[in-house]
């Protein structure tokens, strides 16, 4: 007892004798092995010096204990005063390395229970204390035998999941064993790692939708085209008046055709750049001053009467002056279109002052005094092919890509596009784009 508690007196006198010399080491570039020789050195010294031989065997001894309790490198020195990098033990690496992995990724024991899960399966699953069973995260079937496959045969499998609460998504689940040998019976056991099909899954509905509404446009005047055809090959071939009628709507056809094409290659291209910025400085002033003009003769045909109020200062924004007088033709060509005959539209440029986190913005507000449009409409005005009216977008033209090609614009120039609509009270089109200080005058 009597010598454990000796022992203990001394460990901590090392502590506190190592605390005050720990900084004059790392000013000396000391390590424990060259100061217990030093000690050496000492203690061979004062026994030449004529002192008693205790007192040279005790400088010894503590040379030897310091060399032999202490660390010998000064990778421990500098650990222990700060300088290094917290070491991570063995038995905690594979958490850090499946907190790395880009999936949701969870990792069972040998029961099948959870002991990790990085922060990718803790958003997709929620948040939920590690420790419960695999059946706690999801009670798909096909998933819990494939776990129970894995425990006991080390089969490694994938499976899909279908999941519809919280939200409609399709999941790949990939189960594969760790081969960590025996003596890892309570550790981890099964790497489970997911695969969020969803946006997949709605990047091809979409083109399957694009590649179904172009079909059909296209198929529509085509068949019109070919039954024309077919009648002026056969029994009307001399008959003047219906040959006159035919050929006019088949013109007509044949223009709708052409503006269909037309609005998918805009739109393709449009794609196509949408991730790259725009570098030329335009005047939305004179931009949407030159649509206005290019469409007065349109306006004039149903009466409608367009009224431009400007800025009196130039209003630059960063942008690509083709795109942008695009995105202006559609809007006004719509107002002209579905906006009511004989009516006023109102074309109105402001500046919105910056706030916290958003920079100053020019805002363009397209108005017209058409019958409005149904609210359950609004969130789908962008959507390519999707109209309010099918018959009376096609009645004047309309091939529904119009506004879809506007928002992929907008995208591009970091712009935001806002409908308001009343039934019965026109609609407003607002276009917002980040101003651009003006550059000072040479």
């Amino acid at each position: 007892m009597q010598d454990h508690l000796v022992w203990q007196r001394w460990l901590e006198l090392r502590r506190r004798i190592g605390a005050e010399l720990d900084p004059v080491l790392s000013r000396l570039s000391l390590r424990r092995t060259e100061l217990a020789l030093l000690l050496v050195l000492v203690a061979v010294f004062v026994v030449g010096g004529g002192l008693s031989g205790r007192l040279a065997l005790l400088g010894v001894a503590v040379g030897v204990a310091w060399a032999a309790l202490w660390p010998a490198d000064d990778a421990g020195r500098s650990a222990r005063a700060g300088g290094a990098q917290p070491v991570i033990n063995n038995s905690d690496l594979w958490r850090v390395v499946v907190d790395a992995v880009a999936e949701p990724t969870i990792v069972l024991d040998h029961a099948g229970y959870v002991m990790h899960a990085n922060r990718l399966a803790k958003d997709l699953f929620g948040t939920r204390r590690p420790g419960g069973h695999i059946a706690s995260i999801s009670r798909d079937p096909e998933l819990l035998e494939a776990v129970d496959r894995a425990l006991g045969s080390g089969e490694a499998r994938s499976v899909e999941l279908q999941e519809r609460v919280p939200v409609e998504r399709r999941l790949l689940a990939t189960v594969a064993p760790l081969d960590l040998g025996a003596a890892n019976l309570h550790g981890p056991t099964l790497l489970l790692s997911f695969r969020d099909l969803s946006e997949q899954d709605r990047l091809a509905r979409m083109r399957a939708d694009f590649v179904a509404n172009a079909s059909h446009e296209l198929r529509t005047p085509l068949a019109s085209l070919r039954g024309f055809v077919e009648t002026l090959q056969g029994a009307a071939k001399d008959d003047a008046a219906a040959r006159e009628r035919f050929l006019k709507v088949m013109s007509e056809q044949a223009e709708r055709m052409t503006r269909l094409v037309d609005d998918l290659l805009s739109l393709s291209r449009v794609e196509m750049r949408e991730h790259l910025p725009p570098s030329e400085r335009v005047d939305l002033n004179e931009i949407v001053e030159h649509v206005i003009q290019s469409l007065q003769p349109i306006a004039g045909k149903s009466g409608t009467s367009i009224e431009f109020l400007g800025l009196d200062t130039p209003a630059i924004i960063r942008g690509d002056s083709d795109e942008i007088v695009q995105v202006f033709q559609n809007l006004v060509q719509n107002a002209i279109k579905y906006g009511k005959p004989g009516g006023r539209i109102t074309v109105r440029i402001a500046r919105e002052a910056p706030t916290q986190g958003r920079p100053a913005r020019f805002v363009v507000a397209v108005a017209d005094e058409g019958p409005g449009i149904a609210p359950q409409h609004l969130p789908r005005l962008t959507e390519r092919f999707y109209r309010v009216s099918v018959a009376a977008s096609r009645e004047r033209g309309g091939t529904g890509l119009g506004l879809a090609i506007v928002k992929h614009i907008l995208n591009r120039h970091r712009g935001e596009l806002d409908v308001a609509s009343r039934v019965g009270h026109g609609s407003t089109f607002r276009v917002s784009l980040p101003a651009q200080e003006q550059a000072p005058a040479p």
